[in-house]
């Protein structure tokens, strides 16, 4: 009973992703179609990006607020810089992401100020100044340098997105898996005390984890301009709740000390397949919600996850 309460908490979502494809497959024409898959693909790197940090962060007993706002601020230089071309638009919008991920880093790590109060301060600093820099107005990218590139072109047939996405979760699963710092990290969430205690460099991982999700978001605010052509600085709201969403359905414990780098990015496209079902339904006719109703359902549906999570933890720490 404990293997089969562990094995439904860390597959759970994996079983559940490949039901729904198959509930798709089978319901609507054109789901598995290569123009759908590519661009569900394409679309949900942005979400993957900002949850693989998220997914970090969490797994040190912490949360970060600021990255809606941190992609959204970073999407407004990254168009400014883009007519200079891919590489210089690309590194402009990762430094604006990674400039927040530090300055969250060191309130949490320095000042110790708790980092649901150091993220927000993040999040309204981060929205601000896109809007400022903005002029609260979506700034257009350059066509003709190549930016755009990173958010619309392809390789090999594949969304480049995609393979951005892909090559960051097989890094951050390395990293969680096979080197010190991953086991740092989830040495810290388990407590940092017990942590500081063995002489782990607390600081230095809850720093690195920041900064990591504040890169993060940094690409995926890079991956909007390239792929809607606009700097957009009101973009990103929810986009924090949908992170920490796909997160926690992947199985990592709000807490600390337990996750995973690849169940998050099945809960990145476990959440990510639930919308395109429900416009695949509004085509249809049978079922109309608009975008607020989509943000309930969201919230809902990240309640009802961790309720099960916290029900299936508990039942795994009775019977061990």
């Amino acid at each position: 009973m404990n293997f089969a309460m562990q094995l439904l908490r860390s597959q759970g979502v994996l079983v559940v992703l490949l039901l729904l494809i198959l509930f798709g497959a089978l319901r609507y024409d054109h789901f598995l179609g290569q123009f759908n898959i590519l661009s569900f693909l394409r679309y949900n790197a942005m979400f993957a990006l900002i949850a693989l940090g998220m997914c970090f962060v969490i797994m040190t007993g912490g949360i970060d607020l600021s990255v809606g706002s941190t992609a959204a601020m970073s999407s407004v230089i990254a168009a400014y810089v883009s007519p200079y071309g891919l590489l210089p638009g690309l590194v402009a919008g990762a430094a604006a992401g990674l400039a927040v991920g530090v300055l969250n880093a060191i309130l949490i790590t320095r000042l110790n100020i708790l980092p649901f109060i150091a993220t927000l301060a993040g999040m309204l600093a981060a929205s601000g100044t896109g809007l400022l820099l903005a002029h609260n107005e979506s700034i257009g990218v350059s066509y003709d340098s190549g930016f755009t590139d990173i958010g619309q072109g392809d390789v090999l047939g594949f969304p480049i997105p995609a393979w951005l996405a892909i090559l960051a979760y097989l890094l951050g699963s390395l990293a969680l898996n096979y080197l010190p710092f991953g086991r740092n990290v989830l040495a810290v969430g388990g407590g940092e005390d017990a942590a500081r205690l063995m002489g782990l460099p607390v600081d230095r991982v809850k720093f690195t984890v920041y900064a990591l999700s504040g890169l993060m978001a940094g690409l995926a605010g890079v991956q909007l301009a390239a792929q809607f052509g606009a700097g957009q600085p009101t973009e990103g709201v929810g986009w924090e709740l949908f992170s920490i969403a796909s997160v926690v359905v992947g199985g990592t414990l709000l807490t600390g000390g337990v996750g995973s780098v690849g169940a998050t990015l099945s809960g990145v496209l476990l959440l990510g397949l639930v919308f395109n079902i429900l416009n695949f339904e509004n085509g249809m006719g049978l079922v109309s919600l608009r975008a607020h109703w989509q943000s309930i359902l969201r919230g809902a549906f990240l309640l009802i996850v961790v309720i099960i999570q916290s029900r299936l933890a508990l039942r795994v720490r009775r019977n061990a």
